[in-house]
C-alpha cells in the first residue's frame, strides 16, 4: 500500500452455504470493503464453478440472480460501490441463464484462458479485466485491464 500499488480483493463465492448478503457483510469486514484512497479497487465477487460439488450449487437460474443480487446490493449498501463481477461466460451462461441485468453496475472480470476474452456474458459490451492464464514467468493467474493506468485509477477512485 505505501509504494502506491492500486490494489484490490475478491470473494469466491459459495453460494450453497450462507446468503449472498452474509458473505457480503463477511467480505467487506475481513479486507473486502473499498475506500476512497485512489488505491484500492471495488471488491469483486468471483462466481464461478463449484470445485466442491454442483456446477451451480444446487441453485435454479433465478435463485442464483437472486443470491448474486443479495450479494452486491448488501456490497454497495456498506460501500458505497458497486462490485465487480468475476466469471467465465460459459458458467454464467449454464448457471445465471447468461442474466444481464447486472452490466449497467458492475464492472466484468472475463475468465477465459484463451488467445482472447470471446463471447461475453449478456449485457456486457466489454470487459473491464480479462484473466487469460494461469501460467507464466511469475507464479498465478495472469490478467490485463481493459484500457489504460487512468482507467485503472478511475476505477479506484469511484
Amino acid at each position: 500500500y505505501n509504494v502506491g500499488m492500486i490494489r484490490g480483493a475478491y470473494h469466491f463465492a459459495t453460494p450453497d452455504t450462507t446468503t449472498g448478503a452474509a458473505q457480503a457483510n463477511y467480505f467487506v469486514d475481513h479486507g473486502g470493503g473499498w475506500s476512497r484512497d485512489g488505491r484500492t479497487l471495488p471488491g469483486a465477487l468471483d462466481i464461478e464453478w463449484n470445485p466442491y460439488g454442483a456446477a451451480c450449487y444446487g441453485k435454479t437460474a433465478a435463485g442464483m440472480v437472486s443470491w448474486i443480487a443479495d450479494f452486491l446490493n448488501t456490497y454497495r449498501a456498506r460501500t458505497g460501490r458497486d462490485a465487480v463481477i468475476y466469471t467465465a461466460t460459459s458458467w454464467w451462461t449454464q448457471c445465471t441463464g447468461n442474466y444481464g441485468g447486472f452490466a449497467a453496475a458492475n464492472p466484468l472480470w472475463i475468465a477465459r484462458y484463451a488467445a482472447d476474452p470471446g463471447t461475453l456474458p449478456a449485457g456486457w459490451g466489454y470487459q473491464t479485466m480479462w484473466q487469460y492464464t494461469s501460467s507464466g514467468p511469475t507464479v498465478g493467474d495472469h490478467d490485463k485491464f481493459n484500457g489504460a493506468l487512468d482507467r485503472v485509477v478511475a476505477l479506484a477512485n469511484g
